[in-house]
C-alpha cells in the first residue's frame, strides 16, 4: 500500500510542478499574456486524456505482466526526452498564431513525461485493486488530487523563489526519474506477481456493466466541474480583480472537491448540496446584476464559494455513480475526457464564438440541470427496481414537487442570467474576444454631453478613453496628461524644438500618446493584441487624427520585445529619442520586458540621448524597485513621477519612471519639481530571463 501511495502522489506533485515551470519557461516567447497560461492548460487537459486512455487500454487489453513490462518500456523512453528545458528555436518570429506553436512545443519538451505521470493514477489503482482484491482503490485518487494540490501551492511560494529557471527544470528532471524508478518496482512487482484481471469467484455478485447513461454523466459532470473551473478563474481574474496569483484560488477550490469527494462517500449529500447551490446561484445572480453594491473582496468571495459548492455537485454525484474497481479505468478515462472537454468549451468554443466571459453562464445552467439529471436517473432506477411504488404516497408527491421545483429554478435562473448578460453589455459599442481576452469600447457619460467619452476596457482594466466633445477630442486623457512623467518626456525633450522626434511605445491602447504627436514626428507602436489596434482605429480617433497631421504613424503587432529583437537583427535599431513602457497597469504582467536582457534590447533602440519612460501604476504590485535598479544598472539617473489626478481635464493620478544618459533632460525644470522621493528602505530587485517572481512586488492593499 505504502509503496503505491507514495508513488501516486509523487506523480501527482510532478503533473502539476511541470505546469507553472514550463508555463514560466515560455510565457516570455509568447507575450506573458494569460492566454498562454490558458492555452497550457488545455494541452494538460488533453494529454491528460491521452494518458488516461492509455491507462484504461493497458488495463483492458494486457495481463498484469504484459503492462508492467510495457510500463517499465514507456518509462525509460519518457526519461530522454529530459531535461525538460524548451529549445529556444521555438521562439516565434512575431505575427504567427501563437496556439500552435504552444500546443507544438509543450509535445516536444513535456509530452512524453507528461503522459507518463497523467497515467500513473488510474493506471496504478487498477494494480492496486488487481493485487489487493477487496480493497477500494479510490481513496488513493484523493491523495493524488492532496500531491496536486501540495504542488499547486509550493510552487510560487518555495520553488520560484528559491531556484532559478533552469535548476527549477533540472530538479523536476531528477524528480521524474526518482518517480521512475519507484514506478518500474511498482510494475517490476505487478509483472512478478502476474493477478488475474478480475476474480469473479471472490465476489457476492458479478459486478454490472456501467449503463450508457451513467458513462454520459461521468463525462458531463467532469465537463461541468472543469468548465466551471476555467470559466470563473475568467471571471475573477480577467472581469472582477487584476490580482496577482488569484488564479490559485479557483484551481485550489476545484482540487480540494475532488479531495473531499473522494476521500469518502458520506461527505457528500444531496439534499443539503443542492440546499445549498440554490443559495449560492441566488447570491452569485446577485453580485453578477449589481456588482457595484459589492465590494472586490466579495464578489471574490462568492464567486469562489459557488464554484466550491457546484464542484462538490459535480464531483459529488459522479462519485455516488463510480463503478466498480473492475470499470475503474474507465471511469478516469471519462472524467479526463470530461476534464478536456470544458477545457476547450471555454478555451476554444467560447474565445470563439463569446464576446465575453458567458461560459460562467452555461456552467451555472448546467450545474442545475445536472443535478436534475442525476436525480431523475435515481428516481427511474428505483421505479425500475419497484422501490418507488413501495413509497408512500405522500413521498412520492413530494419528490415529484421538488423535482418540478427544481426545474422550474433552472430555467428562471436562465432566464436572470440572460438579463445579466443583456446588462453587461448595455453601455457597449462594440466587443470581441479573441486568444488575448475580452475587449469592449464602453460609451459613458451619455446624458452628459461635456463628458461622454469612449473607453477601451480589457476586463476591469481601462487601456484609455476619448472625450467625444470635438473641443476636448485632443486631450491626453487618463494616465498621458502633459504632467505625468510620460508628457515631460515628451514635451520637454531637449530635441523638440529642433526637429522631428522618433517615438516607440510599447501598448497601443487607445493610442492616447498620438496626441503629443507633430508633422514629421514618427510613432512606432508595439501591440501584441490585433484586436486592440482594430478597436483604436474603428472607434476612436487619436491615431487617424495625428496621422492628418503628418506624423509618420505605424503599428508593429506582435510580443514588443520578439519583434524589437528581429529589427536587431535585421540591422534595424530604431534610435527612439523617447521609449515608452504602458504594459504595466493589469495583473498580467509581462515580466520580460523588464528584465535587464529585455533593457540590454531597449538601450541599443534608443538614440545616445534618448528617454526610456516605464508606466508603473497599478493597484496591486509596485514595479519601481525592478525598473530603478533596471536604470542603476544601465548607469542612468531615474525619477519616479506622480502625476496627481484632475477630473475636470480626465486625467487620472499616475506613476511614471523617467530615466535616460541626457544630463540636461534630467536636469530641465519640470522634470525635477514633478519628481517624488523614493519610498524609503526600499530594496532593490534584480530580474533577469533566468530568474524573476512577482510576489516580490506585490502591494499590501488596504
Amino acid at each position: 500500500m505504502l509503496a503505491f501511495a507514495v508513488t501516486i502522489f509523487l506523480s501527482a506533485f510532478l503533473l502539476f510542478q511541470v505546469q507553472p515551470l514550463i508555463g514560466k519557461f515560455i510565457l516570455p516567447w509568447f507575450g506573458g499574456t494569460p492566454a498562454v497560461w490558458t492555452t497550457c492548460l488545455l494541452f494538460f487537459q488533453v494529454a491528460l486524456l491521452g494518458g488516461y486512455a492509455y491507462a484504461h487500454l493497458l488495463a483492458s487489453r494486457l495481463s498484469s505482466r504484459a503492462q508492467g513490462r510495457l510500463h517499465i518500456a514507456l518509462l525509460a523512453l519518457a526519461a530522454l526526452a529530459l531535461p525538460i528545458i524548451p529549445s529556444e528555436s521555438w521562439k516565434p518570429g512575431g505575427e504567427e498564431n501563437p496556439l500552435p506553436l504552444i500546443l507544438g512545443l509543450l509535445a516536444v519538451t513535456v509530452g512524453a513525461p507528461y503522459l507518463i505521470l497523467s497515467a500513473t493514477g488510474p493506471l496504478l489503482q487498477g494494480w492496486f485493486s488487481r493485487l489487493h482484491h477487496g480493497v477500494s482503490p479510490y481513496r488513493l485518487y484523493a491523495l493524488s488530487n492532496v500531491g496536486s494540490l501540495l504542488a499547486l501551492l509550493t510552487y510560487p511560494i518555495l520553488f520560484e523563489r528559491l531556484l532559478r529557471l533552469k535548476a527549477q527544470g533540472w530538479t523536476w528532471s531528477i524528480g521524474f526519474l526518482v518517480f521512475g524508478l519507484l514506478c518500474g518496482l511498482n510494475a517490476w512487482h505487478l509483472a512478478r506477481a502476474n493477478p488475474p484481471a478480475h476474480r469473479e469467484s471472490e465476489e457476492a455478485a458479478p459486478a454490472a456493466a456501467p449503463r450508457p447513461f451513467d458513462v454520459a454523466l461521468w463525462l458531463c459532470l467532469a465537463a461541468c466541474g472543469s468548465l466551471m473551473l476555467l470559466a470563473t478563474t475568467n471571471q475573477m481574474c480577467q472581469d472582477v480583480a487584476v490580482v496577482p496569483f488569484l488564479w490559485i484560488v479557483p484551481l485550489s477550490l476545484y482540487l480540494l472537491t475532488f479531495i473531499i469527494c473522494f476521500d469518502r462517500e458520506g461527505w457528500y449529500q444531496r439534499p443539503l448540496w443542492a440546499g445549498v447551490l440554490a443559495v449560492m446561484l441566488l447570491l452569485e445572480l446577485a453580485v453578477m446584476l449589481t456588482r457595484v453594491k459589492y465590494s472586490i473582496a466579495q464578489q471574490i468571495g462568492v464567486y469562489s464559494a459557488t464554484l466550491f459548492v457546484c464542484c462538490m455537485v459535480c464531483h459529488g454525484e459522479m462519485v455516488r455513480l463510480k463503478p466498480s474497481p473492475r470499470y475503474l479505468t474507465l471511469f478516469y478515462l471519462m472524467v479526463s475526457a470530461g476534464g478536456a472537454l470544458g477545457g476547450l468549451f471555454v478555451a476554444l468554443f467560447a474565445t470563439w464564438y463569446f464576446d465575453g466571459y458567458w461560459e460562467l453562464h452555461v456552467g451555472l445552467m448546467l450545474t442545475g440541470l445536472l443535478l436534475l439529471m442525476a436525480a431523475l436517473r435515481d428516481f427511474a432506477r428505483a421505479y425500475e427496481a419497484g422501490a418507488w411504488q413501495m413509497r408512500p404516497r405522500f413521498s412520492r408527491a413530494l419528490g415529484i414537487l421538488t423535482g418540478l421545483l427544481g426545474l422550474v429554478g433552472v430555467l428562471c435562473l436562465g432566464s436572470l442570467l440572460r438579463e445579466q448578460m443583456a446588462k453587461t453589455s448595455a453601455n457597449s459599442i462594440a466587443a470581441g474576444r479573441s486568444f488575448y481576452g475580452v475587449l469592449r469600447v464602453l460609451d459613458e457619460y451619455r446624458d452628459q454631453p461635456a463628458e461622454r467619452r469612449l473607453t477601451l476596457c480589457h476586463g476591469q482594466t481601462r487601456h484609455g478613453f476619448q472625450f467625444t466633445a470635438p473641443d476636448k477630442r485632443a486631450w491626453p486623457t487618463a494616465y498621458f496628461g502633459p504632467d505625468a512623467g510620460v508628457g515631460i518626456a515628451l514635451l520637454d525633450h531637449p530635441r523638440r524644438n529642433k526637429g522631428p522626434l522618433r517615438i516607440g511605445v510599447v501598448g497601443l491602447g487607445a493610442g492616447t500618446l498620438a496626441v503629443y504627436g507633430r508633422s514629421a514626428d514618427t510613432f512606432r507602436y508595439y501591440e501584441i493584441n490585433p484586436m486592440v489596434e482594430t478597436m483604436a482605429e474603428q472607434h476612436f480617433t487619436f491615431l487617424a487624427d495625428a496621422r492628418r497631421r503628418g506624423v509618420d504613424m505605424d503599428v508593429l503587432l506582435g510580443d514588443a520585445r520578439i519583434v524589437m529583437e528581429h529589427q536587431l537583427r535585421r540591422h534595424e535599431p530604431q534610435r527612439f529619442d523617447v521609449l515608452i513602457l504602458d504594459a504595466f497597469s493589469s495583473d498580467a504582467i509581462p515580466m520580460h520586458l523588464l528584465t535587464r536582457e529585455a533593457f540590454a534590447i531597449y538601450r541599443q533602440h534608443l538614440a545616445d540621448d534618448g528617454i526610456l519612460v516605464v508606466q508603473v501604476t497599478n493597484w496591486y504590485v509596485d514595479l519601481t524597485p525592478v525598473v530603478r535598479q533596471l536604470a542603476d544598472e544601465q548607469g542612468w539617473p531615474c525619477t519616479l513621477v506622480v502625476g496627481e489626478e484632475k477630473a475636470p481635464l480626465g486625467i487620472y493620478r499616475s506613476r511614471w519612471v523617467v530615466m535616460s544618459p541626457n544630463p540636461v533632460f534630467m536636469a530641465t525644470p519640470r522634470l525635477q519639481a514633478a519628481g517624488s522621493p523614493w519610498p524609503q528602505g526600499e530594496r532593490r530587485i534584480v530580474w533577469t530571463d533566468d530568474f524573476s517572481n512577482l510576489s516580490q512586488v506585490i502591494r499590501k492593499v488596504q
